[in-house]
């Protein structure tokens, strides 16, 4: 009798572990990735979720930029007003960088659009839906959230883009500005060299100064890298950061605590816009400025 029930006992302990592991099975977890996750395939290529929220931002842009451009007016109206406003202050800002209104006109469509692209995105990675809800996926016997929606700049990959986009387009831009030949210089900079055998006999010192502004043109090649690094990591880190501030407060407490956090990453999303949108400015205006005769005129100045 004492063994039947110690059997009886120990049967119902298996099945409670199995009730136990089968209700675990169950559960749907949700993790925050560094990169994005794909939530469709068209043939090989993945789509993921960073990447229709990229889209959709394009979209809003375009949607808005018809409507505005097909309702323009003379006298303008409330919306019209508000984005002349907008731009006008945005401009008069990226005169202050360049010194230049021509310089600034030339390069500021692209600026602008970034500006909006980005903020955009941050906006978008924090709309109520953003990262919970989406489809589940089993990955190592665990039930995964796969969100249909992810702020685009959280995701490495679409600030890394940018990133390339804002240094090459600056160095596409100085090619088209200065030339080819004194782009070029500014990375490798033969004149450098080939001055020590034109100014040896009138300036000794360029057997010194030669080989180093040569070297300070390899440096601005390595620079180049850490551009493009340095903008990527910024945006990213800063959004990303702020996505896993808010799905901490809201596993926390649910309700009125997240919600000075959210006006909180409002704010970050158009400082983090401001700022990549102000340094491609920069490296457009760097890029468009011709240095080699500032540098000849420098060095005759010192030796005058």
């Amino acid at each position: 009798m004492t063994e039947t029930l110690e059997i009886t006992n120990e049967l119902e302990e298996v099945e409670h572990t199995q009730e136990v592991s089968a209700g675990e099975s169950h559960e749907i977890v949700h993790e925050t990735t560094l990169f994005a996750e794909p939530i469709a395939m068209i043939h090989d290529f993945p789509i993921t979720n960073s990447l229709v929220t990229s889209w959709g931002a394009v979209l809003i842009l375009a949607v808005l930029a018809f409507f505005l451009r097909k309702n323009l007016k003379e006298i303008p109206g409330k919306l019209q007003n508000l984005f002349e406003i907008i731009i006008d202050g945005a401009l008069d800002l990226a005169d202050q960088v360049t010194n230049d209104r021509k310089l600034s006109v030339k390069i500021f469509p692209l600026v602008i659009c970034i500006f909006f692209f980005v903020l955009i995105n941050n906006w978008l990675g924090i709309l109520p839906g953003s990262g919970s809800i989406g489809q589940v996926a089993e990955h190592h016997g665990e039930n995964l959230l796969v969100p249909f929606l992810r702020g685009g700049t959280a995701d490495i990959n679409t600030t890394l883009a940018l990133a390339v986009i804002a240094v090459i387009g600056a160095n596409v831009f100085g090619v088209m500005t200065i030339g080819g030949w004194k782009m070029f210089n500014k990375y490798v900079n033969l004149s450098a060299l080939g001055s020590i055998f034109t100014k040896v006999k009138k300036d000794p010192t360029i057997l010194i100064v030669a080989p180093i502004t040569f070297f300070v043109g390899v440096l601005e090649i390595i620079g180049e890298f850490a551009k493009v690094a340095s903008l990527s990591f910024r945006l990213f880190g800063n959004v990303f950061a702020g996505e896993v501030l808010l799905a901490s407060m809201a596993a926390l407490i649910a309700y009125a605590v997240p919600i000075p956090f959210l006006f909180l990453e409002i704010l970050v999303g158009v400082i983090q816009a401001l700022i990549f949108s102000m340094l491609t400015l920069v490296y457009f205006t760097i890029a468009a400025q011709d240095h080699s005769e500032h540098e000849e005129q420098s060095h005759e100045q010192a030796h005058a």
